[in-house]
């Protein structure tokens, strides 16, 4: 892998991780899994910046 190609990966990998987090956590879950979430509900506030800034930079990607 050479920096040009981890550059054009890099915004979108930010992109998945926000939304990822996102998901996980808006999306109701069974009684069994909230405990374990409740510990990555302090992730929210990054997964929302990383879910609105990737997914720009990665639109600016494709643009350009």
């Amino acid at each position: 892998m050479n920096l040009i190609l981890i550059d054009y990966i890099f915004p979108f990998v930010v992109f998945f991780y926000g939304l990822l987090v996102l998901i996980m956590l808006e999306v109701p879950v069974q009684k069994i899994m909230k405990p374990s979430l409740h510990r990555l509900n302090s992730h929210k506030p990054l997964a929302w910046i990383c879910f609105f800034v990737g997914g720009l930079w990665s639109l600016q990607n494709l643009l350009l």
